[in-house]
């Protein structure tokens, strides 16, 4: 694989920043959107156990209930795109099973020979749920996904905002996920920047690098 250069990398992180106004009238391209679809199946999970479903919302009368159901921000209804980050909640056997189901589909092999990572997963997760932080712990997965997303939009030169800013109980009613076994974390709209956001032309606020950068 060809490396990008450090500039490229660097260059579109300076460019990107949590847009605030999308024109609706600019949508991503299909294949733009299909390779930002991948770079979520792509993200990276503790054991690589996926705790998450990622619900794109394209349906209108959906947004208008999501965008209520976020204090009133307007992103869910101007961005071309807008993705629900939930969490699978319990994770359990069963889930560790699909994902070792799947494991002998890609790579081949036979389930017998995964017991031993099949153990130590289940293990882990019974650990974490005698010590009442599985769903925490899981959570946190959710946020590589959203980071991964982020960067890999402003690489292909789309913008995003992430949002928390959300009512997480509303979000679940209105996406039917508890009958699902998920729970909704956070958001993130995608599109084009407006050309009238003001923010996008404001310069980036960092502390410096020996601020938050220890060499040791």
């Amino acid at each position: 694989m060809k490396a990008i250069q450090s500039g490229t990398l660097l260059d579109a992180l300076n460019w990107r920043y949590a847009t605030k106004k999308f024109d609706p009238a600019k949508k991503i391209p299909a294949d733009t959107w299909a390779t930002l679809e991948q770079a979520l199946v792509l993200a990276p999970s503790s054991f690589g156990l996926q705790p998450w479903k990622f619900v794109v919302v394209q349906d209108a009368a959906t947004r208008q209930k999501l965008s209520a159901a976020s204090f009133g921000q307007t992103q869910p209804l101007e961005c071309s795109h807008f993705v629900v980050f939930t969490v699978r909640k319990n994770l359990g056997v069963d889930h560790v099973g699909r994902f070792i189901d799947r494991m002998v589909e890609v790579r081949g092999g036979t389930k017998e020979a995964l017991k031993g990572y099949h153990d130590i997963m289940t293990g882990s997760l019974e650990k974490a749920r005698v010590g009442g932080y599985v769903d925490a712990w899981q959570s946190h997965q959710v946020y590589i996904a959203l980071g991964q997303f982020l960067a890999s939009a402003a690489l292909l030169g789309v913008d995003a905002c992430p949002m928390e800013g959300i009512e997480p109980p509303k979000y679940d009613e209105i996406l039917g996920l508890a009958v699902q076994g998920c729970t909704a974390l956070c958001a993130a709209a995608a599109g084009y920047r407006a050309a009238d956001d003001k923010y996008a032309t404001v310069k980036k606020v960092r502390f410096k690098p020996t601020d938050v950068i220890q060499h040791i």
